[in-house]
């Protein structure tokens, strides 16, 4: 177990939107934000993409499993040697892997989530120790397994010396946010946070372009601000049962795929772009009904910033002021590869990375495994 002083950690993730792995270093103790280090990225090829797509919704030994497995752990070691060249201080990694599979309900059988690629592979390439599976013992347990970026948020929001209640927002396949009160002592105190999924972000925008427009995104959002929401699309979005859960909660990213796709389209494509933004942008304002109180802003990390039609519907929806994290100098590219750098310090050191506020787990959770180089 890591003593209680900081370290250099490196931490990567691979979202749903399948655009690569973004990999970053932070020097942390799992509390407290120290420093920030350098990052990187790898993009996947069009071929890795299609690999790890056609295992979506597969479980571990079926088809295409495998595959993707290997693709996802190639991608990372490659990316995490030519990082920890940049920080060979770096005492730890955190792995989270590549979700294909997410049903902490167990609608379709044992509750259970499934990330793509193995950590013991990995310490054994890059000869650190590797944390990883930080999803699995929080379902066991009955949570959701998600989100799992929450207690760095709060970390967060006490290094930019934030006194009053904020959110910050992910926009990635799927939508998340995370309530910071950051006038508590610590993020597991109640109160601190609360932390669910939103609904879907990007995913249904970037498989809408991909399958009518042969294109892997809608860069910048510039066909869906030429395009008109389609109101009624919008509402019948907002009737889907997810959003009468309270949280906190969590999604497979392609839980609303069949019904998004449907709702747009008889519409023409700018049309169908701009009703799938209002749609993200509408789930965002409904789940911050759940809110304790209203935020003083929200701020918006992930690919999703970087869509100025998303970008602009939030700020129409949301009774706050909203910004990118780069407002408060963070990277909004980089910020949950930090996170899961911040999360593998803390499982080194025993603390807890979910609890009742973020996943819905009834105890305090150390989610994660750690694996160590043989013969060391």
């Amino acid at each position: 177990m890591l003593k209680a002083e900081p370290v250099w950690a490196l931490g990567t993730m691979s979202g749903t939107s399948l655009d690569g792995v973004d990999a970053a270093a932070l020097l942390t103790d799992g509390e407290t934000i120290l420093g920030f280090g350098p990052s990187a990225y790898r993009p996947y090829s069009a071929e890795e993409r299609a690999v790890i797509r056609a295992a979506f919704g597969r479980w571990p030994g079926e088809a295409g499993v495998e595959a993707a497995a290997e693709v996802v752990e190639t991608a990372h070691a490659e990316l995490l040697s030519e990082l920890l060249e940049a920080c060979p201080e770096a005492a730890l990694i955190g792995f989270h892997g590549q979700t294909l599979a997410h049903d902490p309900q167990g609608l379709a059988g044992p509750r259970r989530t499934h990330q793509a690629g193995d950590g013991v592979v990995l310490a054994e390439v890059l000869g650190r120790d590797v944390v990883w599976d930080f999803r699995s013992s929080d379902v066991e347990l009955g949570g959701e397994g998600a989100p799992l970026v929450p207690y760095f948020h709060f970390a967060c929001a006490k290094w930019a010396g934030l006194a009053e209640p904020v959110a910050f927002l992910n926009l990635g396949g799927v939508g998340n946010v995370t309530y910071v009160d950051p006038r508590e002592p610590g993020p597991e105190v109640p109160g601190a946070v609360l932390a669910f999924d939103t609904g879907p972000a990007n995913a249904p925008l970037d498989d809408y372009m991909r399958l009518h427009l042969g294109q892997a995104t809608d860069a910048g959002g510039a066909l869906a601000l030429s395009g008109q929401a389609d109101a009624a699309a919008v509402a019948r979005f907002l009737a889907h049962p997810f959003f009468m859960r309270m949280p906190p909660k969590s999604l497979d990213r392609n839980e609303f795929h069949a019904l998004l796709q449907a709702l747009v389209a008889p519409l023409s494509e700018a049309d169908a772009l701009a009703t799938l933004v209002a749609c993200a942008a509408a789930a965002v304002a409904r789940g911050g009904e759940h809110f304790p109180s209203p935020p003083g802003a929200v701020f918006v990390a992930g690919g999703g910033r970087h869509n100025r039609a998303l970008m602009a519907a939030l700020a129409q929806r949301l009774p706050c002021a909203v910004a990118p994290v780069e407002e408060l100098e963070l990277d909004g590219d980089m910020l949950e590869a930090q996170a899961f750098a911040h999360l593998a310090v803390r499982v080194a050191r025993g603390l807890p990375t979910t609890g009742p506020s973020t996943t819905g787990v009834s105890a305090l959770v150390g989610g994660g495994r750690v694996s160590v180089p043989q013969g060391v």
